[in-house]
């Protein structure tokens, strides 16, 4: 039996009032102390008072004889009773229910708590005989009368019991409608407890009846006790047999889970549904029958057991004429053994019989809690449900929609509009949002969802057909043979018209989706289409943008145009990586700050300036979500990610793609046709160009191999440039060139929209110099060539176009200059030259500050720097920095040992000495070819000064023609461009 609930038994202890109890009991109460009520202990020979009711605690005990407890003990030792019983007693009364605890002034009045006798006495009952609560049963009723009444007070005891209401509800079975139709019950023990003792003549009487209609034991005990109670009655409405199901599963070894009244089967549960329809549904058990009745199956009945179909069973199919049984048993080998034998039993008896296929190891009651929605699930078994005669079986009368849906879920009733001409086209005036209304002769049909339908393969739909009062409505799937077939019939029953009217229907219906489904693919191509169709204007000025001799310089000054203050290297490499998605091969960008740097605002003015339809960006993905895109949804396209954290998720699969080209991935899916599981193959297909920011000093390894990595500037003088920009947008000139800033980006996406993927050969590729001292340079060798062939593409308008035929086909190509490589050697020397450093940017710029700072205090203070020491503090107050950014950054320099930790005299200070002797200054990238210079061509070292390099002489910087000058063999190394002075003098201004 089910534990009482400790809230109940809380609610109890604190609200009912013991004093009054005791007083209602006889007892003589005497004031004791300043709050404490006295009285004569009743369980002992007491003379003094000795027993003590404390009424703030409702506690009592005898400092006579120790007995003590709480409102429930007093009761159960003063009448003899067992605690569930004395519970019973003190709910029982109307003011007592559960409600009624809930309100403290609801005890006030508990003189009815307890009847124990006429008289109240004063002495405690070892053991009570005496009836203490009232009886639902009449002792003169027949037997079919009591057990009328028995199950009447089950029936009460369910409403009433939270553990039989929470398992009807994990059993998917809490329909208030199901309780209450079919007089489901809960014994609980209670029963007894409002018996009389059989000591008394009533008592004997009414509990021999009860023994031999076997709701009593011969022991007493309550034959359902523990069980939900479920009655089956027959068509007179008298009860012919009770089921019993277990609330628990942790029963004791030999206690079976399900029980009925002594004797053998008798009935059949719903029987009423017989007589509404020829086809019936048999389940193994009564819980999974009345599963299907909760979903809206009501014309189902159950056997009691894999060998409970029983001879009532069978008369009542012929007496009510059933054509169809439906064997719904559980799908394991004692059902299936069960079904084949019964299928065998029915069809010599002349019904058409089908097996209902659950998941193996599955019954109805499981696959409908498993499998949601179970209205859906349960019906979709239906309809697939297996013909288990020999031959091809005949067609089955699936349920109707009065059958098949739960009442509280049936549809609105949707009848033709009065006078509503008669037309086979689409009246889109008559139609709500989303909603398309085709009328064929005097049926009207409702389609939704037509948008959803993405592909030419797929066509489905919610379909309502309606003709007066009568309506069929389902989610069609138009291109499935099957699904059409099902439609078809089931309107057909619902319309009362024939088949062949609703299949020509759907015909119209069919043809008339998809020359509207092939108009909407159409307007959706034109609109992609009419991004690249550009006007005369247009495409002149992309055209001269695209020729400008300068074209690197416009680029830059545009970007400050439209608010990008410095950053000329990440700048230009942003753009250049946007360009190279059109290579077979394009590059992947990292861009990495700390936190409000401005790395989002880099991404987003790269972003801006390249078509809409060509790039796609989300704050994060999950981990398949990749797998999901459509299979060329982003070849030659730029996928951004605001930040890198929200795809650590779908880390392996970028990493993958940008590698690659591809992923792919095997998922189970159902086949559209036959509707089984099936393993299906989802592939996305590159190149795409990867674009990320991250906050984080450590980025992954195998993801910082495959992208060129980008530090945001992040120096004083760079923040003061962005607030003087901030302050100036500020001003009349600003708001006008903020209006002019569209221009430019629309500008630059027309640009973009007019390069071709063409074929980048470099003609100077097996001259050029990489270093390879590490494995890792292997994919950034990489890089620095697809850097070389974006640059080259971004030019493709300045060059000469090339035709080779290879293998019967025409190919299309241009060619690297030197000009290319120039410009990708500078650039690699900051983008490359920082990812193969063993620092982070961030890192390095900080040891920067301090190698400055200590060099300009040894030339003050005239000493070595071996014999400077400094602070944390003193680095803070010399660069501006945080003290958490700070922290981060001198920790890592003395991990790498750049510094060195001396103790500080006061407390745990810490002083540091410098390590570093400024090797390797600048960030060159060793092994890079030098290309002979034969022209005005200079560098600079800061970010800041890149715009000045790259905006030269257009024939330096431009890539206008061939080269001028032939490849040496000349190496740069930092140690030989250590600082500005070396380097101007190999590149001469």
């Amino acid at each position: 039996m089910a534990r009482l609930s400790d809230e109940l038994i809380n609610q109890i202890k604190q609200q009912v009032d013991l004093c009054r109890l005791v007083e209602s009991q006889g007892y003589k109460l005497k004031s004791h102390g300043v709050k404490d009520k006295a009285l004569c202990c009743p369980f002992h020979d007491d003379k003094t008072e000795s027993c003590v009711i404390t009424p703030s605690k409702n506690l009592f005990n005898c400092f006579g004889c120790g007995e003590s407890g709480s409102v429930i003990d007093w009761v159960m030792k003063t009448q003899g009773v067992s605690f569930r019983h004395a519970v019973e007693i003190l709910t029982a009364s109307d003011i007592h229910s559960h409600a009624a605890l809930a309100h403290p002034c609801a005890s006030q009045d508990i003189s009815s708590l307890v009847a124990s006798e006429a008289e109240p006495t004063t002495k405690a009952v070892k053991y009570g005989t005496t009836q203490k609560l009232p009886t639902p049963l009449s002792g003169d009723a027949d037997s079919q009368a009591t057990l009328q009444q028995v199950v009447g007070y089950y029936h009460q005891t369910l409403k009433q019991s939270p553990e039989a209401l929470a398992y009807l509800k994990q059993r998917g079975l809490e329909h208030p409608k199901l309780i209450d139709t079919f007089q489901l019950g809960f014994a609980n023990r209670t029963l007894g407890y409002r018996l009389p003792q059989k000591n008394r003549q009533a008592g004997a009487d009414i509990r021999g009846k009860l023994q031999q209609l076997g709701i009593l034991r011969q022991s007493g005990h309550e034959h359902f006790n523990g069980s939900i109670v479920v009655p089956v009655v027959d068509e007179q409405n008298h009860i012919v047999e009770i089921y019993g199901r277990k609330l628990l599963d942790n029963l004791r070894k030999g206690t079976p889970k399900h029980t009925y009244l002594p004797g053998p089967h008798q009935g059949v549960w719903n029987i009423q549904a017989l007589s509404a329809t020829d086809e019936i549904i048999l389940c193994e058990s009564l819980i999974d029958a009345m599963t299907f009745w909760v979903h809206g199956f009501r014309n189902v009945t159950a056997s009691y057991g894999t060998n409970g179909f029983i001879d009532d069973h069978l008369q009542a199919f012929k007496q009510h004429q059933i054509k169809r049984v439906l064997i719904a048993y559980d799908r394991d080998d004692a059902g299936n053994k069960a079904a084949d034998s019964l299928a065998e039993q029915l069809m010599n008896q002349g019904f058409e019989v089908f097996r209902i296929l659950f998941p193996k190891g599955m019954d109805a009651n499981e696959y409908a809690r498993q499998v949601k929605p179970a209205q859906k699930s349960l019906g979709l078994a239906i309809r697939k449900a297996q013909w288990l005669g020999k031959g091809v079986g005949p067609e089955k009368m699936y349920p109707t929609e009065a059958a098949a849906i739960p009442e509280q879920a049936m549809p609105t009733q949707t009848t033709p509009e009065q006078n509503m001409p008669e037309q086979t086209d689409l009246d889109e005036n008559a139609s709500a949002s989303n909603e398309l209304i085709i009328t064929l002769d005097n049926r009207r049909y409702r389609i939704r969802g037509l948008d959803k339908n993405q592909s030419v393969e797929q066509l489905k739909v919610n379909l309502l057909v309606s003709l007066e009062d009568s309506f069929h409505v389902d989610n069609l799937d138009i291109y499935s043979a099957r699904a059409r077939h099902l439609y078809i019939k089931q309107a057909s029953l619902e319309l009362c018209v024939s088949e062949d009217d609703i299949k020509k229907d759907l015909g119209h219906i069919l043809l008339k989706l998809e020359s509207l489904q092939d108009k909407k693919q159409q307007n959706k191509q034109a609109q992609t289409s009419q991004h690249n169709h550009l006007t005369e204007a247009e495409r002149k000025a992309a055209l001269e943008l695209l020729n400008s001799p300068s074209l690197l310089s416009r680029i830059l000054q545009d970007f400050e145009a439209c608010g990008v203050i410095g950053e000329e290297t990440n700048k230009l490499v942003g753009y250049l990586a946007a360009v190279s998605r059109k290579l077979d091969k394009p590059l992947a960008v990292m861009i990495q700050s700390s936190s409000a740097a401005g790395k989002s605002s880099l991404m987003d003015a790269v972003l801006n300036m390249t078509p809409t339809e060509e790039r796609i960006q989300f704050s994060s993905m999950t981990g398949q979500s990749l797998y999901y895109m459509g299979e060329t949804n982003l070849k030659h396209k730029i996928l951004a990610i605001s930040e890198e954290e929200g795809a650590d998720q779908a880390a392996y699969a970028l990493k993958l793609l940008q590698s690659e080209g591809e992923v792919s991935i095997a998922s189970t899916g159902k086949n559209p046709v036959t509707g089984n599981l099936e393993t299906q193959q989802y592939k996305v297909e590159g190149p795409v160009m990867l674009m990320m920011t991250t906050t984080a000093i450590d980025i992954d390894e195998e993801l910082m191999n495959r992208c060129l990595v980008l530090s945001v500037n992040e120096t004083r003088e760079q923040t003061e440039a962005i607030h003087k920009m901030q302050r100036q947008r500020q001003t009349i000139e600003g708001l006008l060139a903020e209006n002019n800033k569209k221009d430019v980006i629309h500008l630059h996406q027309n640009a973009q929209r007019l390069l071709r993927p063409l074929l980048v050969a470099n003609p100077y590729a097996e001259q050029l110099t990489f270093l390879s001292d590490k494995t890792r340079t292997r994919r950034d060798h990489m890089k620095y060539l697809t850097l070389i062939r974006a640059i080259a593409l971004l030019h493709q308008y300045q060059r000469e176009i090339k035709r080779i035929e290879h293998k019967g086909q025409l190919l299309e190509y241009i060619e690297v200059t030197h000009s290319d490589i120039q410009v990708a050697n500078h650039l690699a020397h900051e983008v490359l030259g920082r990812t193969l450093d063993e620092l982070p940017p961030q890192t390095r710029k900080l040891l920067h500050f301090i190698h400055k700072m200590v060099l300009d205090a040894c030339q003050t203070q005239k000493i070595q720097q071996s014999d400077y020491r400094f602070t944390r503090k003193a680095v803070r107050d010399y660069s501006g920095w945080g003290n958490t950014q700070l922290k981060v950054h001198i920790k890592r320099l003395e991990e790498m040992e750049y510094l060195l930790v001396h103790r500080g005299s006061r407390g745990h200070s810490f002083i540091y000495e410098l390590l570093y002797t400024g090797e390797h200054e600048g960030r060159f990238l060793q092994g890079l070819l030098d290309v002979e210079n034969n022209s005005q061509y200079q560098c600079d070292a800061s970010k800041s000064g890149l715009q000045a390099l790259l905006s030269g002489e257009p024939s330096h910087l431009s890539g206008a023609g061939h080269p001028k000058s032939v490849l040496s063999r000349q190496v740069v190394t930092p140690h030989q461009a250590s600082n500005r002075r070396q380097w101007r003098t190999l590149y001469p201004k």
